[in-house]
């Protein structure tokens, strides 16, 4: 099994939450937390570890984003105008690799990562290799002509597991997708319920 894997896993089961809605996740067969003491009793959380528990749970969505950066994204939504919840997620969907995962581009947020990462993946015609390269609506995003017969990319294509949401229009013919608008909260198809509103008071306490 390889290191994304068993990360990916790995972060399932500590949450107890199967959070990209994958078949495969430990946590459809097993609920409790991993190692020999997962199956005891867990206390009630306080409510910094509620807080906690959200953030992990939404930066592990985003591919597990680094803490420093995580942070730097909480700053701006922030500083902008608005509910800064809304802003919050909406920074996050903005994200390339978020949205190459949401266009089904590829199985998964880590793959999108490593998709972008490796330079298979245009915007608006120029070849972009940051992951966290941030979108704005109009922008049309493609994977570049010689990636698009790639065995990750035929295989996204065909998941039933999850639907391309209204904010991104895809094209899998062409291996396109257009992003449409900044989504809200509610736009967004998380598998498990996320609570930006904990994320946001772990960082503001």
């Amino acid at each position: 099994m390889s290191k994304r894997h068993s990360a990916k896993y790995k972060l399932d089961r500590r949450l107890g939450e199967n959070i990209w809605g994958r078949p495969k996740s430990p946590v459809n067969k097993r609920e409790y937390g991993p190692g020999q003491h997962g199956q005891r009793r867990k206390g009630k959380l306080s409510d910094f570890g509620q807080q906690l528990r959200a953030k992990q749970k939404l930066k592990g969505h985003y591919g597990d984003i680094s803490e420093k950066q995580f942070r730097k994204i909480y700053e701006e939504a922030d500083r902008r105008k608005g509910e800064t919840t809304e802003n919050l997620i909406g920074l996050l969907e903005s994200r390339l690799d978020a949205l190459v995962y949401r266009a089904k581009f590829v199985p998964t947020i880590f793959a999108a990562r490593q998709f972008v990462n490796h330079g298979h993946v245009m915007v608006n015609g120029r070849r972009v290799n940051i992951p966290s390269f941030r979108c704005r609506p109009g922008d049309v995003i493609e994977v570049r002509e010689k990636s698009k017969q790639m065995a990750l990319v035929l295989e996204a294509v065909q998941l039933a597991e999850r639907e391309v949401p209204e904010y991104v229009e895809a094209d899998h013919n062409k291996m396109t997708a257009k992003f449409v608008r900044v989504p809200a909260l509610a736009d967004v198809p998380f598998a498990v319920q996320m609570e930006p509103n904990l994320v946001i008071e772990y960082y503001s306490r």
